[in-house]
């Protein structure tokens, strides 16, 4: 039996680069119905911030109407927000979330 390699396509040229994908911030915005503790909740859940991030980050949206949860390629923005929406649904809030490009 004689061992066959695979074929290769050729390597691209040297000095080619490649962009990094842009970044979206993925933004809470304050509401009168949602409690602080299920947005300290949803912080922790969805975007794994520690207590105190997720405090500090609470307390933005609260005094200042609107949070910077953390900056994503698009594919992974667009999930952390629908997995807000589908949360605050489940639970009876509006808490509103949104995405921007930065």
């Amino acid at each position: 039996m004689s061992e066959q390699r695979p074929q290769f396509e050729e390597q691209p040229e040297q000095g080619v680069e490649l962009a990094e994908p842009p970044l979206y911030r993925v933004l809470l915005l304050n509401d009168d119905y949602t409690t602080m503790d299920f947005v300290v909740e949803v912080l922790r859940h969805v975007f794994h911030k520690s207590e105190e991030e997720a405090t500090r980050i609470m307390l933005n949206v609260h005094h200042q109407g609107v949070g910077v949860c953390g900056s994503y390629p698009m594919e992974i923005a667009e999930t952390k927000v629908d997995q807000v929406d589908s949360l605050a649904r489940e639970r009876g809030f509006p808490l509103k979330c949104t995405m921007e490009r930065e």
